[in-house]
């Protein structure tokens, strides 16, 4: 059985998070500028078997699509172009920003840290992971 990699795609930052061989556990990976993306992908899934990739899907209150869901649709193309076996599935991001710097409050990190927006966007990769899991 291999992983379940999970994206919260952003224009500069993408957070990456992963489940083990089992897919019973997310954890964050690393955040990448998303400029390197795909080459951070082709050396990742290279090296680790990949099953499922969850990529985040913003949308508004209201449910409408954010601005940014063009650039994810473009991002999307390359994707399955480059990894056309790989299976990618779509989950709702709504609020995981929010979620995440609440747990980076829980967790006791202090302000400082807490402006860390590569890292707020490793724990909403990794809510994203969580999220399908609980609900798969």
């Amino acid at each position: 059985m291999g992983r379940v990699l999970a994206l919260d795609y952003g224009s500069k930052r993408t957070g990456i998070a992963i489940t083990d061989e089992l897919q019973l556990i997310a954890s964050g990976l690393t955040t990448v500028a998303t400029s390197t993306l795909m080459d951070f992908l082709k050396k990742y899934i290279a090296s680790e078997k990949v099953d499922l990739v969850l990529v985040g899907e913003p949308k508004q209150k209201d449910g409408t699509h954010s601005n940014i869901e063009v650039e994810i649709q473009k991002f999307l193309k390359k994707f399955s172009e480059t990894f056309p076996d790989l299976d990618v599935k779509r989950v709702d991001e709504r609020y995981t920003s929010k979620m995440a710097f609440q747990t980076m409050i829980d967790s006791g990190l202090k302000k400082k840290q807490r402006q860390n927006k590569a890292l707020v966007d490793e724990i909403s990769a990794t809510i994203i992971l969580q999220e399908y899991l609980y609900n798969k």
